[in-house]
């Protein structure tokens, strides 16, 4: 008796995994960098609008204060 499997649903299944996967390792990511992006960007904008950046304790705690005139 030869049975004929349908294998459609699990291409699905096994692209759904990978999908979640991914996203777990991109969170993970961003959870780890992210304070250190959080930085960079507000070190740029500091310098757009003319103001000092001041580091903060952590990654992420950054800002601007202050102006580089003063």
């Amino acid at each position: 008796m030869r049975f004929r499997l349908n294998q459609k649903g699990q291409a699905l299944v096994e692209y759904v995994l990978i999908v979640a996967l991914v996203t777990v390792v991109i969170i993970g990511l961003v959870k780890i960098l992210g304070g250190y992006l959080k930085d960079s960007v507000t070190k740029s904008s500091c310098s757009l609008v003319g103001e000092e950046y001041i580091p903060g304790d952590k990654p992420g705690e950054g800002r601007c204060g202050g102006s580089e005139e003063e």
